[in-house]
């Protein structure tokens, strides 16, 4: 075995370690439980992309925390998966909901008209 492995952390570390990584976990839930309970997709799409990120970013400081103290060195292989959660989640998000708009907008329901089109004369303005 391992020198880390074997050793034990202090009491206190132990319940900070707990602590970020089982409230990282309950906001995972929290954010998967959105999935379920949100009636449409507009809505559906904010839940797990906000709360997944902070509940990767407590995990992330759980697990550096404990692996740092631990191997006594700097741990930052989770702080690498971390970035790459909160760079990719939103883009992603922004992807799916410009999708969704877009097929809704085929369809012709009722959704917020797009800003990257120029609006008909008639609804502009005399200034």
């Amino acid at each position: 075995m391992t020198e880390a492995a074997t050793s034990v952390l202090p009491l206190w570390l132990e319940i900070i370690v707990a602590v970020l990584v089982l409230s990282g976990a309950a906001l995972a839930l929290l954010g998967s439980t959105g999935l379920l309970r949100l009636p449409t997709f507009f809505e559906r799409v904010h839940a797990p992309a906000i709360i997944a990120t902070l509940g990767c970013w407590l995990i992330m400081h759980g697990t550096v925390l404990y692996f740092s103290v631990a191997d006594r060195s700097l741990a930052l292989h989770a702080l690498l998966i971390a970035v790459f959660v909160a760079i990719t989640v939103p883009i992603m998000s922004i992807f799916l909901m410009r999708a969704a708009l877009f097929r809704a907008r085929q369809m012709g329901l009722n959704v917020p008209p797009s800003l990257s089109q120029p609006k008909a004369p008639s609804e502009t303005e005399d200034s």
